[in-house]
Parts: C-alpha cells; structure tokens; sequence
C-alpha cells in the first residue's frame, strides 16, 4: 500500500510540474509560433521547410518540448489561416503574440535567433523575411543590428 502512495504521488508531482511549465511557456510557445509564421510567409508562401524547422526546434527545446507537437502545429496553421485571409491581420495577431515576451530573461533574443533560422531553412534568408524579423526586433525593443540584420 505504501509503494502505491509513494508512485501515485510521484506521479502526480510530475503531471503537475509539467502542466506548470507548459503554463509558464504557453506564452513563449505561442509568441516562436508566431514569429515563425510571420518570417515564414513574409515572401508569400510557407515552404515545408520552414515548418519542419519550426517543429524541429519545438521538439528540441527543452522549454517547448512539453507541449504536444499537434498544439504546435494547430497554433501555426491558425496564425498562417490569419496571413491567408489578410495579411495585415496576420501581422498585427502574430506581433500581438510576440510582444507578450517582451523583455523576458532572453526568451526575446531566443525568439529573434529562432526566426533567423526560420528564416535561412530554405536556403535564401531574402530581404522580405530579414525585414520581418527586423519588425519582431522592432516589437520586443532589441535593435536589430545584434543579429546581423
């Protein structure tokens, strides 16, 4: 019976504590959501590559991989819908997201490396996706030139 106890308790520290940090990170999940989709369809089309990008760098991230990847991916696809039916509405929701992170113990310069990259996995980090990460810079008060940009 004691064994029992001592599992189950276990156990439920455990659920608790990952459901604090999906909780404390909703927000940053939801602000590299964003920005990945703001770089991603800043040259007009969401190429697989970025989105494998993306979910590679959720899955990797210590403070990201406790969310489910079908969260993820359901929090990009409703941001890119928001770029598909106006662009500027697009914009305007993914900055909103972003800025919540806003001078965050460096969750804001993780979040404008993350876009760099998001940006560069196709190949060609053109003009159109190095002014949209420049505008999340814009948003979270870092000057751009910190990221060669």
């Amino acid at each position: 019976m004691m064994n029992w106890l001592k599992t189950n308790a276990a156990a439920a520290r455990a659920k608790m504590s990952e459901e604090m940090t999906k909780y404390r990170n909703r927000d940053f999940m939801d602000a590299v959501v964003a920005g990945c989709a703001l770089v991603a369809a800043a040259d007009g089309s969401v190429s697989s590559e970025e989105k494998q990008k993306m979910i590679g760098y959720m899955q990797a991230s210590d403070e990201l991989k406790v969310f489910k990847i079908e969260d993820v991916i359901a929090s990009f696809s409703a941001i890119v819908g928001k770029f598909d039916f106006d662009a500027t509405i697009g914009k305007g929701e993914a900055l909103r997201k972003i800025a919540k992170i806003k001078g965050k113990s460096g969750a804001d310069r993780l979040l404008v490396r993350v876009c760099c990259a998001i940006g560069a996995s196709d190949g060609d980090f053109d003009a159109k996706e190095r002014a949209a990460v420049v505008g999340i810079c814009t948003e979270l008060g870092l000057t751009p030139a910190e990221f060669d940009l």
